[in-house]
């Protein structure tokens, strides 16, 4: 009887023990495609990312050169259209991409160029706190790093659902600062949505804004938008393009930087001089790349399951039978 209980209690422990070691595999395997999924990919793709070179070299000019990211369309999910599931993942991937895009790139200032919620123009003012609130967290940064951002459409409404309401609230948050100037480069920034050019309140009020900074900037009312820019730097279009204006200007549509748009998001990278300028793309993880992973993971699961309990042959007995095959066909 000794000898039964004895060996009953052997059986018990090892079973316990292959449960245990199976427990442990399997959550060393969601570990890590957690870890690689959610953290270190957006390591290794943006790490891959450079800044580009002006044609003049800064210190052979004697110019400082100005480090600035551009992103757009963040659109941040509101309380009416976004399912709380899509806003957490939606949120969490923008989150770990500008904050990995921050430490590895080390920018000086960064631009987001319009559309930062998707439901400004008509949240309410509680719903409108909790989103500005989700915003600074996400978007968080270091004191040396400045951050300029302009009004879309989706934040203010469109040209004929904008309303001062709206414009003060967005400008109470967001520094409603038009003419920025650093390391002898000026930035003007421009609420697109009031140049309908049809003479309401709004659209007076902002082209003379742009008439006084052209005059502080010295420059002619004939000139595109009263100004003569080098480069015109927009969002709202979800893509990247390029428009060449008249007097040779640029402008390139910054891509969306949310992936709710489908499209592989991007930001702009840019290296400015007083004289010169070179932009880069920089794309962030490929959304089918992250689900494709954890597919292989969830496989990998089910491998070690069959296997743990003897309805798969061990994986490597498993593949020598096939190689084994393979070679005899």
């Amino acid at each position: 009887m000794a000898l039964i209980r004895l060996g009953f209690g052997r059986q018990h422990l090892c079973l316990l023990r292959r449960r245990s070691f199976l427990l442990s595999k399997l959550i060393a395997v969601v570990f890590a495609a957690l870890l690689f999924c959610e953290f270190l990919i957006y390591y290794l793709v943006i790490f891959r990312c450079d800044w580009p070179e002006v044609k003049t070299p800064a210190h052979n000019s004697g110019q400082e050169t100005l480090k600035a990211m551009f992103l757009a369309d963040t659109h941040l999910l509101g309380e009416i259209r976004g399912h709380w599931l899509d806003k957490l993942r939606r949120e969490w991937q923008m989150e770990r991409a500008f904050q990995t895009a921050l430490w590895l790139l080390q920018p000086e200032v960064v631009f987001i160029l319009g559309d930062i919620f998707d439901e400004g123009k008509w949240s309410s003012p509680q719903a409108w706190a909790d989103d500005v609130e989700r915003f600074q967290k996400i978007f968080r940064h270091p004191r040396h790093v400045l951050l300029k951002v302009v009004a879309g459409n989706h934040d203010i409404g469109f040209h004929y659902q904008m309303s001062t309401y709206k414009i003060k609230r967005f400008e109470k948050v967001f520094n409603p600062e038009r003419l920025f100037s650093w390391k002898g480069i000026n930035f003007v920034m421009v609420n697109s949505v009031a140049l309908e050019g049809d003479g309401c309140n709004l659209c007076s009020e902002a082209e003379a804004e742009i008439i006084d900074i052209s005059h502080k900037l010295n420059c002619s009312r004939e000139l595109l938008w009263w100004l003569r820019p080098r480069l015109v730097l927009s969002g709202h279009t979800h893509s990247a393009c390029e428009v060449l204006h008249g007097a040779g200007t640029m402008e390139i549509s910054v891509p969306s930087f949310s992936w709710r748009n489908r499209n592989n998001p991007s930001f702009i990278m840019g290296m400015l001089t007083p004289t010169e300028y070179a932009l880069a793309k920089c794309y962030l993880p490929y959304e089918n790349t992250v689900l494709a992973t954890y597919c292989v993971a969830i496989g990998f699961l089910v491998v070690l399951m069959l296997a743990h309990f003897k309805l798969l042959a061990s994986p490597l007995l498993f593949g020598w039978n096939l190689l084994r095959k393979l070679k005899t066909t």
